[in-house]
């Protein structure tokens, strides 16, 4: 993403736009290292206002409470991949080695973008590893999905499920497909980092084309 680049999420995720301020900016820059750092069970918004040497009252003014700055976030990191997507696989026009740039690209997902200076993408990349599931794990998931909280994820995936009909148009279950993609690129990584026995040397940096390799066989296979 450059770093001229705007992402509108959803104005139904905060109470002003943190995006349209140097203190919000900040907000969204510093959660990100300190959820990073202690997990968001530990993480309050008392904690960030100290980091930040702020008031908490400054920091409700931009989000009514911390599911949603985590649910924010975990957008935001949506609206980037697909914004990586779209960059670049617009002038790719065979549809299965789109697939594959698409399947690559949420592999990489992990790599910070040297490009951006708001926003560390690696960090929010571990955060939607660990605790993105928690954005929509909840009892309000269906009057946040009414509100459309859920747009960017959503949107991604729709964006995929255009390319994978594109490949098959009589496969019976794109979204499904898609869907065990999106979230399989995230959890196979929590598996390999805290549960190994259920997966298969899948571990980040040095075997990321191990885990291509797996949605690559996962998404063709069931096309053919």
């Amino acid at each position: 993403m450059h770093a001229t680049l705007r992402i509108d999420l959803n104005e139904k995720l905060y109470l002003r736009d943190p995006q349209g301020t140097d203190l919000g900016r900040r907000l969204v820059a510093e959660s990100v290292l300190l959820i990073d750092e202690i997990g968001f069970e530990q993480f309050t918004f008392k904690k960030l206002a100290q980091r930040m040497e702020s008031t908490e009252a400054s920091l409700y003014r931009y989000f009514e409470n911390k599911h949603k700055l985590l649910v924010y976030l975990v957008s935001w990191h949506w609206a980037w991949l697909r914004y990586q997507i779209r960059f670049h696989t617009h002038n790719v026009p065979d549809a299965r080695e789109r697939l594959r740039l698409i399947l690559g690209i949420l592999t990489r997902a992990h790599e910070d973008d040297p490009a951006t200076t708001q926003l560390d993408e690696a960090a929010l990349y571990r955060i939607v590893v660990h605790e993105a599931s928690k954005s929509y794990l909840t009892r309000d998931v269906d009057g946040d999905n009414r509100e459309g909280l859920f747009r960017e994820y959503k949107q991604l995936a729709a964006g995929i499920v255009a390319v994978v009909q594109e490949i098959n148009p009589a496969y019976s279950y794109p979204h499904a497909l898609v869907s065990t993609l999106l979230e399989s690129a995230r959890k196979q990584l929590f598996f390999a980092q805290h549960l190994p026995s259920l997966t298969d040397a899948i571990t980040g940096d040095k075997d990321e084309n191990t885990l291509q390799d797996f949605l690559t066989q996962v998404a063709f296979a069931t096309l053919a």
